[in-house]
Parts: C-alpha cells; structure tokens; sequence
C-alpha cells in the first residue's frame, strides 16, 4: 500500500484482523504494518505507540456498539418506550460481539484491561445516553422527578447482567429476553410518575423484539 492512502481507518481496521489472526499477547506493530505493505514507521506516524494503536481499537469497537443508539435517542416517543428499546439494543450489541465474532471478543476483553481510560469513557457515554431518555421523560411527565444521571446508572447497574461482558457465558440461554423483560417489569415502575405507573409495558417494545441467532434476546 502507498503511503499517501494509508489512513487511521485503514490502520485500524487491519489492527483489528492481525489481533484477532495472532492474538493480542504477540500480535505486533510490524505484523499490522506487514499486513498493510508498509513499514512500520508508516503506521507510527499515526499512532505514536503500540499502546495507543490497541487503546484505538478497543475505542473503535465501542463506538459500533454506542453509535447506533443514539437514533433510540432522538426518537420523538414515549421515554419508558425508548428507554426499553434501547436497553434491548445494547444488549442485541453485546451478544451479537459475542455470538458471532468470539476470536474478537476474547481479544477484546484482553485489550479492555489495558485501556481503562477508553472503556470509562464509554460506559460514561451510555449514561448519557440513558440520561437523555431520562431527563426527557420528566420534561414529559413519564418519569418522576430524579435526577437524570443518577436513575441512569441505576438502570445500567439493573440491567448489567444482560450486557456486561463479565456476563457474556450466560447470554446463550435461550431465556434470557424473558430475564430481561422480568428486570424490566421492576425497573420501570420505579421510573414511571405516579399516573403513568399502570399503562404496563410499551406498546413498541415488545418482548422479544430485539432477537440474535442466540436465544430470544439481543446481547447486552
């Protein structure tokens, strides 16, 4: 490959293949080069060391998982309704990594312990997210007042074991959608305002709704 069309993206994405081919314990910065027809200079030049090239890695993965939702986000409807969508996404994200890309997953788990700063980021990211949804219902008179960022961390922490990855063995059961609905049935009465509590789940949020290859809900 000529220098001149090497590009962050292309870097990564072939990062990406090397660390899953070799695996994160040897795969090196000249392998990522060697694969690209490039000395490893090239490759230096847009990311200063190996460490910030496998910390762009890990970013990059995240954001498949984070960017998606947003649209969940910007919905003009009901907040109990997005919010439960959203919850579904993530975890149809998160077992979908898993599920259908195993060489990648392991590899990224690996990768995660190195790039704590990145990982943080993210999980902060998807608490705004949730914040958003929040803050908005109250606007709305869905939810009951609260403030938006702590009731967000209190449904991810709710809902962790349907999209944490220290969960991952269990996300091939093929309960685990009706798991989540049970959570949910708890989660949402806790959210809802007062006159709002008996409308049940939302309409557009059916159980199931979100579906992998795997069991009756998407991944976490």
């Amino acid at each position: 490959m000529n220098d001149a069309v090497l590009t962050r993206e292309k870097i990564l994405e072939t990062a990406e293949d090397v660390l899953r081919r070799y695996g994160p314990a040897k795969a090196t910065v000249v392998d990522v080069a060697r694969a690209l027809d490039v000395s490893h200079g090239s490759v230096y030049r847009h990311f200063p060391s190996k460490a910030a090239l496998r910390e762009a890695v890990v970013e990059r993965l995240l954001e498949r998982v984070s960017r998606p939702l947003e649209g969940i986000v910007a919905e003009d409807a009901p907040a109990d309704e997005r919010l439960y969508r959203w919850c579904r996404a993530l975890m149809a994200a998160k077992h979908h990594k898993v599920n259908s890309d195993p060489e990648l997953f392991a590899t990224y788990m690996t990768l995660a312990q190195e790039a704590r700063d990145v990982v943080t980021a993210h999980v902060e990211h998807l608490i705004d997210q949730v914040s958003a949804i929040i803050a908005d219902g109250i606007t709305r008179g869905e939810f009951r007042e609260g403030d938006p960022r702590q009731m967000a961390r209190a449904v991810l922490m709710a809902t962790a074991p349907f999209h944490h990855p220290a969960f991952a063995a269990n996300w091939s059961q093929p309960d685990v959608g009706a798991d989540f609905d049970a959570v949910w049935a708890m989660i949402r009465p806790g959210l809802m305002s007062q006159g709002k509590i008996s409308s049940g789940k939302p309409g557009a949020g059916k159980p199931g709704q979100e579906k992998t290859g795997r069991g009756k809900a998407g991944a976490a």
